[in-house]
Order: C-alpha cells, then sequence, then structure tokens
C-alpha cells in the first residue's frame, strides 16, 4: 500500500510543477504519462508505471540492473530519460514471455540457477536477449579473435565480455553463462523463436 501511495504522491507533485505529456510504448502497450522532462527512463517505468522488475541498482550506469531493451537493443534506463523515448518500444523482463510462458532466457535462468537473491536478474535476463541479438547479427566485442570472420564462436570468453556491465552480487555468474550458453546451443534467437 505504501508504494502505491508513492506513485501516487510522484503523479500529484508532477502535475504541480513544470510537466510533459507524453506516449511510451511498453511491452507491446501504450502508456500516456504526465512528468517531469527530468524523470529517468528507470523511474517512469518503476513509479508511474509500476513495472518493478526492472531494478535501481546504482542509478549510475554502472551496474546493469536497470537494464531493458529498447528497439531490441540494450539499454540503462537509470541513464536515459523518458522523454528521449517516445516512439520507442521497450521491453521489460515482464514483457519477454508470451502468453504466460516464460521466454527461453528465463526458462534456462530459473534451470541453471543464474540467480541466488534475484535482484540483478530482471537486468541480466534483459541484457542477455541483447547480448544474443548482437551476437547473431554478428557484431563483435572486444575480446572477438579475428572480427573479419563471418562467424563465431560463442565462447565462455565471449559470453562473459558481452555481460561485463551487468554485475552480480551474489556471484552466480557460472549459472548465468550456462543459461546463456542453453539458449544460444538450443538454436532459440534472441526474440525467443527456435531457428
Amino acid at each position: 500500500m505504501a508504494e502505491l501511495n508513492s506513485v501516487i504522491d510522484l503523479r500529484e507533485a508532477a502535475s504541480q510543477s513544470s510537466t510533459v505529456d507524453i506516449t511510451l510504448h511498453i511491452n507491446g502497450a501504450t502508456h500516456a504519462l504526465r512528468i517531469e522532462p527530468r524523470v529517468s527512463l528507470l523511474d517512469a517505468l518503476r513509479e508511474y508505471l509500476g513495472l518493478t522488475g526492472t531494478k535501481k541498482g546504482c542509478n549510475q550506469g554502472a551496474c546493469g540492473a536497470c537494464t531493458v531493451l529498447v528497439n531490441g537493443e540494450r539499454t540503462l534506463s537509470c541513464l536515459g530519460l523518458a522523454v528521449q523515448y517516445e516512439g520507442a518500444e521497450v521491453t521489460t523482463v515482464e514483457g519477454l514471455g508470451t502468453d504466460g510462458t516464460l521466454h527461453p532466457l528465463q526458462a534456462a535462468f530459473i534451470e541453471q540457477d543464474g540467480f541466488q537473491c534475484g535482484y540483478c536478474t530482471p537486468g541480466q535476463i534483459c541484457s542477455a536477449v541483447g547480448m544474443i541479438r548482437e551476437f547473431q547479427d554478428g557484431m563483435p566485442s572486444a575480446v572477438t579473435k579475428d572480427v573479419s570472420d563471418s562467424v563465431w564462436e560463442l565462447s565462455d570468453e565471449e559470453i562473459k565480455e558481452r555481460m561485463s556491465g551487468n554485475l552480480c552480487r551474489c556471484g552466480a555468474y557460472v549459472g548465468i553463462c550456462d543459461a546463456i550458453r542453453e539458449v544460444v546451443d538450443s538454436g532459440v534467437s534472441h526474440s525467443g523463436v527456435t531457428q
């Protein structure tokens, strides 16, 4: 109840100050908001829309807990203003599954124990979805051996480098890498569709 009251208080405070009307496309739904222009995408998701899967960790772009997908690409939602994302398609961890079915990465994180406390897990999963897309689209990383090759192996070193922007204080990295490997090896694309 206290969380609901804080959301209401934020909305009332926003209506009394300089606000803008924006429309955000989140998880396939359209949301009209009246917010202050300085509200981050992270705060718009959590405080205005009640989508609390995206976590506020460092609020400085260093931990990755707030990672969401914007037009399919990984984005740290604490670093951008909500008004910047008008017209973009934003996907949070709540929007990855379909019709009550977990996204393959969500299921793999459970199967491979890719979490302990679970605080970083939503950001880890969104980042992994984006990372798989980057890999499948042929984007090299800092550890890609030969960027002129058209086909690369998604080695453990590649996974670790590509996921290095997402921190896990519990140290569940082995399970996280195993979950990503399970999904990639099964032939599932970043969108969750088997190729």
